[in-house]
């Protein structure tokens, strides 16, 4: 494993890091999320060196660097509000960590100006900082990060300050330059965008604990916790208990009249558990059609509302509301209104299955 964190503990007081564990391949690219306070930039910072952990070790490439100082770690980090040095000009920024490592001014000019031109900002290495707009000096944050080589890259909500189009833009360029540079990162973000265009790997944080940290397919479509499902947006997510199987099935009720079917495999210590489907799982129908998919249920139209391009629709089945998500087109090509009977379906293996606790209830 290319990095390491094992039961990471640090108290701050006012905020507590609770064995928290992370593992990072070389060359991935983890973004965590979670809600504002549950401890990613503490987490961040501590990878870092910032922070003393009270109990936990940090392991990069099997070398314990729990100890070491921030400056001997080989990690670089970004953070939204850029700290560009004002005193000197883009160049002078860049350059600034690689001074440190290395004597000679011609191998200096040249990686300066090699990932300049990579970030596009090779031609303001002679402007000062406070000239530039703030997508440029983030550029010339992350070109300083970067030009050092570090074995790890860490970024604090590095676009949060962004607007939306420059947003997307350093969003492109990023994980293009990141890729050509090979560098491993581990990005902090609210930004769910940056999850799905940037992200390998994502990790969900609340309350100073990482909840679940995988590939995104597998932590957006299978979330293993309550809150995870609820976060990561799954929307339609429900108590309910085994109440038999078959084969490779289990059958879970959710109210007296509505059984629903999964074929997760989920080993479970009690029949009570929380069922979990993605919106864009479930397929809606003018009628109930021939098919291998085992739940095809019955409803009304309760709710229906835009969402940007997407038509968002709320089908009451028995006494349980349904969020699925259409096309404008297609929601005028069934039909859809407030009121209407309409068929929805789901495959058995899109209905992803938790352990059942007390946690859901507080969300």
């Amino acid at each position: 494993m290319f990095l390491e964190v094992k039961d990471l503990s640090v108290d701050l007081k006012d905020f507590q890091l609770e064995k928290t564990s992370l593992e990072v391949n070389e060359q991935d690219y983890l973004v965590i999320i979670g809600p504002t306070g549950s401890g990613k930039s503490v987490l961040l910072e501590t990878i870092a060196g910032f922070y003393q952990p009270d109990n936990g070790r940090i392991f990069l490439e099997g070398r314990d660097i729990t100890n070491l100082n921030p400056e001997d770690r080989g990690i670089s980090i970004v953070y939204q509000d850029y700290v560009l040095f004002p005193h000197m000009n883009v160049f002078e920024n860049i350059a600034f960590g690689l001074k440190r490592k290395i004597g000679e001014k011609n191998v200096i000019e040249s990686k300066v100006r090699e990932i300049a031109k990579l970030l596009k900002i090779d031609h303001l290495l002679d402007r000062d900082p406070e000239t530039l707009s703030g997508g440029e000096q983030q550029r010339v944050a992350i070109a300083r990060s970067l030009v050092v080589e570090p074995k790890i890259l860490l970024m604090d909500e590095p676009f949060a300050a962004l607007d939306v189009n420059t947003h997307a833009l350093l969003t492109s360029l990023i994980k293009d330059v990141i890729a050509k540079q090979e560098t491993t990162c581990i990005h902090v973000s609210h930004n769910f965008n940056d999850v799905y265009n940037l992200a390998e790997r994502v990790a969900v944080m609340k309350d100073g604990k990482i909840l679940q940290q995988g590939t995104t397919h597998d932590v957006f479509s299978r979330p293993s916790h309550n809150f995870v499902a609820d976060f990561v947006g799954v929307h339609n997510v429900f108590q309910g208990e085994i109440v038999g199987h078959d084969k490779s099935l289990l059958h879970i009720e959710i109210s007296p009249d509505l059984l629903i079917y999964s074929s997760a495999d989920f080993k479970h210590t009690s029949n009570d558990v929380m069922v979990a489907i993605r919106p864009e799982s479930i397929i809606f129908s003018n009628e109930l059609f021939v098919s291998s998919v085992r739940n095809q249920l019955k409803g009304v139209v309760k709710d229906m509302f835009e969402i940007g391009h997407t038509v968002w629709i709320e089908v009451q089945v028995g006494g349980v509301t349904f969020r699925g998500v259409l096309t404008p087109n297609s929601c005028e090509s069934l039909g859809i209104k407030i009121g209407k009977e309409i068929y929805l379906s789901f495959k058995s293996l899109n209905v992803n299955l938790m352990e059942c606790d007390d946690a859901y209830h507080s969300i």
